[in-house]
């Protein structure tokens, strides 16, 4: 099979031949149709400091993706040849505490699809079926299917607190950022501004129904409350971007009691006036990844529910590349300019 692959501990990835991957007796092998390009693999792509630390190559890299399913094992029992599938990418141990406790999303055993154990860079990948979604809605796209991943991450991010006539910040409209905007209004918040610095996507943000876009290399979110007509500050804080600024004037901007989801990882510290946090009465939540399984199950119901989030959580992805042409895709990713991209594999 085609794939992309990083050979060694390097920069950069080949399209090669490699190894059709082999199920076990648990396991589903699936047909990939396409791909999302997500942070994590331009981190990999470019062999930083993160993925020296994470990344063992050789490695087929990638964990969005949708596909077919072409084979099971002999102790699969639901998913079926045929299926049209996503696949939730932390491959949890089952055994430990939070396991045990329903709480898989917090296993102390995650390996992760893509980046422990060989991914969806490739025309198959092969997963545990309690990894597998199967997608029963045939309005679901092969591109929309690709992106049910970080869609999660906007759903467990914008969900973790009730959103009902809040007023939400959201710091980051990269394509997870763009999604909450869709997911808040969908949830019931009253006003909700997203920050970034590209133009290409707080034109995106605009669309997808943010009341206000603000370009915080020229304004501060203080100046934007007022142009809401905000008095308190805002209720609600998704940190989506990790950038080192956007935590601490999102606290600066907090009602008292303001409840803060953090999603974005920061690639230095960042400075906390903590003093302000307790005093203000404030909470941070991380958050990593997708509640397994009631995010998907969320995701799943509100797209089918709702036309409006369904065509908005599509429009997020404003890119679709062959896997032949991996290289302008990651680029494109790279940019920053524009939303989601996707990878065809069926076009090589």
């Amino acid at each position: 099979m085609k794939a992309l692959y990083k050979a060694g501990p390097q920069a950069g990835f080949e399209l090669v031949d490699r190894p059709e991957p082999v199920p076990g007796p648990a396991d589903v092998k699936i047909r990939v149709m396409t791909t999302g390009i997500c942070g994590t693999d331009l981190h990999i792509h470019s062999w930083d400091s993160w993925a020296q630390g994470i990344i063992e190559a050789p490695l087929i890299p990638g964990h969005e993706f949708y596909g077919e399913v072409v084979e099971t094992g002999e102790d699969v029992r639901d998913v079926k040849v045929g299926d049209r599938v996503s696949g939730e990418g932390h491959v949890v141990c089952g055994i430990c505490r939070n396991c045990r406790a329903g709480r898989r999303q917090m296993c102390i055993h995650t390996v992760s699809v893509g980046v422990q154990r060989d991914g969806a860079f490739a025309e198959y990948v092969v997963i545990p079926e309690t990894n597998v979604w199967v997608h029963h809605d045939p309005s679901v796209t092969p591109e929309l299917g690709a992106i049910f991943d970080p869609f999660g991450n906007a759903v467990h991010t914008a969900l973790s607190f009730p959103l009902v006539g809040e007023d939400v910040l959201i710091t980051g409209a990269g394509p997870i950022g763009l999604m909450a905007i869709a997911v808040a209004r969908h949830a019931g918040a009253r006003k909700i501004a997203i920050t970034d610095v590209s133009r290409p996507r707080l034109d995106l943000a605009r669309q997808l129904g943010a009341d206000l876009a603000i370009d915080v290399s020229t304004t501060r979110v203080r100046d934007a409350q007022r142009d809401l007509g905000m008095r308190e500050g805002f209720d609600i804080g998704m940190e989506m971007s990790g950038h080192p600024g956007a935590l601490p004037e999102m606290i600066d901007n907090m009602n008292h009691g303001g409840r803060i989801a953090m999603l974005g990882l920061p690639s230095q510290d960042i400075i906390i006036d903590w003093g302000k946090v307790v005093t203000h009465m404030l909470t941070l939540k991380g958050i990593y990844g997708r509640e397994m399984y009631e995010t998907w199950y969320a995701m799943s119901a509100m797209l089918s529910s709702n036309p409006v989030l369904h065509a908005g959580i599509s429009a997020v992805v404003t890119d679709t590349i062959p896997a032949g042409q991996w290289e302008k895709g990651f680029d494109l990713a790279r940019s920053g300019a524009g939303g989601k991209v996707v990878l065809d594999w069926t076009q090589l």
